[in-house]
């Protein structure tokens, strides 16, 4: 498995340049905001160049990286937004806004499937193969090893492709607009996760 990227640590250099609209993942010790630290950004724009910024040193001040990340006239698009957005306002203190969620989509359009992870996305909509073999790995470590770092490429490479076939989709079925209206709600959502509602749902009756 081999992807180009670049590898930071702890931000972003000041003179990078991204195009348009950015495919963004976290990778974390576990799925716990308040326990488990975040580890890794990894960053992809339009024309494909993907970086990875590492929190070896649990330093999370990253000026850059933070300012491209509030950016509210670029679209982020992620795969499970509610936990990589969450963890991010946990750490970085920000808010991202202007979100596409490559599984919300999916759920809301591709309702013959129930399954939604974004192995099954790329091989039924792309026609591509991923491996998810790193995704238990210890991203706690100060030196992440190759493979782990192809991996995290890889988990940002595709979406841009997945967000438009998806979007394609949700047009067809006639569910664009409350997906968007999905897509409005998860910076709340995700405060909601990190004030300690994770598993709790405000809106049922008890």
């Amino acid at each position: 498995m081999q992807y180009e990227y670049q590898y930071h640590i702890g931000d972003l250099p000041g003179d990078i340049v991204l195009t348009g609209s950015l495919a963004i993942d976290t990778e974390a010790m576990g799925l716990n905001n308040h326990r488990d630290r975040l580890c890794l950004i990894q960053i992809a724009d339009e024309l494909g160049a993907i970086h990875l910024v590492h929190f070896k040193n649990q330093n999370f001040d990253a000026p850059n990286l933070k300012k491209l990340l509030s950016d509210n006239s670029r679209q982020k698009i992620f795969h499970f937004a509610r936990f990589d957005v969450a963890i991010i306002q946990h750490y970085l203190k920000i808010d991202i806004d202007s979100i596409f969620c490559t599984k919300i989509s999916s759920k809301l359009c591709r309702t013959y499937n129930n399954y939604h992870s974004l192995l099954d996305l790329c091989q039924e909509l792309l026609g591509v193969k991923i491996s998810k073999q790193q995704q238990s790995s210890d991203w706690g470590a100060a030196n992440l090893n190759p493979n782990q770092l192809a991996y995290a490429a890889q988990d940002v490479k595709y979406l841009h492709r997945l967000r438009d076939k998806l979007t394609t989709l949700l047009q067809r079925e006639g569910r664009k607009e409350v997906a968007e209206a999905c897509f409005r709600f998860l910076p709340t959502k995700a405060k909601l996760d990190n004030l300690g509602w994770m598993d709790s749902d405000i809106f049922a009756h008890h």
